[in-house]
């Protein structure tokens, strides 16, 4: 049964782990940095590296002893490649290189978002291809059908802000803290989703695509203004954003329908209230609903070692060179027509 070796640096998380291609997460750590970047309300790439770059070896070594297992053991080392913070990336994907090279062992370069995008399947053994994905952090906002490893087509992403960036910036205007996702999600328990009148940008529009943009600067708006409590501003957040992502799928099942499952990845798939509205949501079209396990939505390199898992099983596959780059930006679906804003660059 195959071992694999993953490792995971593309933002503030460092994280190591060992998963076998029958699902069992051996061994893994995670160190966090949201003490580090507390200060500035937002990570700042090169405390990040620094970091990764200070505690991945330790980690590695940590998780390896963990497991009672070497290098030797393992049939692969996979690391996130991109996309990413790219010192960061390059931290963990150098780190990965020489490990491989000392041990001829083969390296499995990772897309960080293929990495979300399989990792409910570590997690459910049922779940098969083609699934309907909507994948969520706080660099991408996505709309997927995953057809199968490597195979991804893009319905729609981004024109500007991913949605975990709009929840951090709500955050950091409502005075949270870092990181946002989880402050705006408790402090919404306490307000009226419906006190605020925020936008729902480009509902009913027709337009496939997300724009966050606009949802943020209203909620500045709202919070400058002074009429509104911070609980129901970050309740009506919420609220909102639920909106439109909902708005965007439905769109995708009516346009691509024949997957029967709708499955959440990312960051923001640990927020509950995301969790309910997409289970309601897939129910209405008597589609299967699928989320990873919380541990597995946030950056974490147990998604990392599925992944190299993932690929491991493919045919003909014997791992990648060892002079492959790391890349700051690297689409899922390469040949996806490019839209405008920032959408270009998803």
């Amino acid at each position: 049964m195959a071992l694999v070796l993953g490792i995971e640096s593309s933002c503030d998380e460092t994280a190591a782990a060992l998963v076998t291609h029958d699902r069992r997460i051996v061994a893994q750590k995670i160190a966090s940095q949201d003490e580090a970047h507390a200060p500035y309300g937002g990570v700042v790439p090169e405390i990040a590296a620094r970091a990764h770059a200070e505690r991945l070896a330790p980690m590695i070594a940590a998780v390896l002893e963990e497991a009672d297992v070497s290098l030797a053991d393992c049939d692969a080392i996979a690391a996130t490649a991109g996309p990413g913070l790219i010192g960061g990336v390059m931290v963990g994907l150098v780190s990965a290189k020489a490990l491989a090279m000392a041990s001829d062992t083969p390296l499995i370069a990772i897309n960080h978002l293929e990495g979300h995008a399989l990792s409910p399947r570590l997690a459910d053994p049922e779940l098969e291809f083609p699934y309907l994905l909507l994948l969520v952090s706080g660099g991408h906002c996505q709309i997927l059908r995953v057809e199968g490893v490597g195979q991804y087509r893009r319905l729609a992403t981004t024109i500007d802000d991913a949605l975990g960036e709009a929840f951090d910036k709500t955050a950091k205007i409502l005075g949270l803290g870092f990181p946002g996702g989880p402050a705006v999600e408790k402090l919404a328990l306490e307000g009226d989703p419906q006190a605020v009148p925020l936008p729902r940008p480009l509902v009913g529009s027709g337009e496939p695509h997300f724009s966050f943009a606009g949802l943020k600067s209203a909620v500045l708006r709202a919070k400058d203004s002074g009429k509104y409590g911070d609980a129901d501003i970050a309740a009506s957040f919420q609220r909102a954003a639920i909106d439109c992502v909902t708005d965007r799928l439905r769109m995708a099942v009516r346009d691509h329908g024949g997957c029967p499952a709708l499955v959440v990845a990312g960051g923001v798939a640990a927020n509950a209230s995301v969790r309910g509205a997409l289970t309601d949501l897939a129910a209405s079209y008597d589609m299967r609903f699928v989320a990873p396990p919380v541990p597995l939505c946030t950056d974490n390199a147990a998604m990392i070692a599925w992944a190299g898992c993932e690929r491991l099983g493919q045919k003909g596959f014997a791992g990648d060179p060892l002079d492959i780059p790391a890349r700051p930006r690297w689409p899922l679906d390469p040949d996806a027509e490019p839209v405008r804003g920032a959408g270009v660059k998803a």
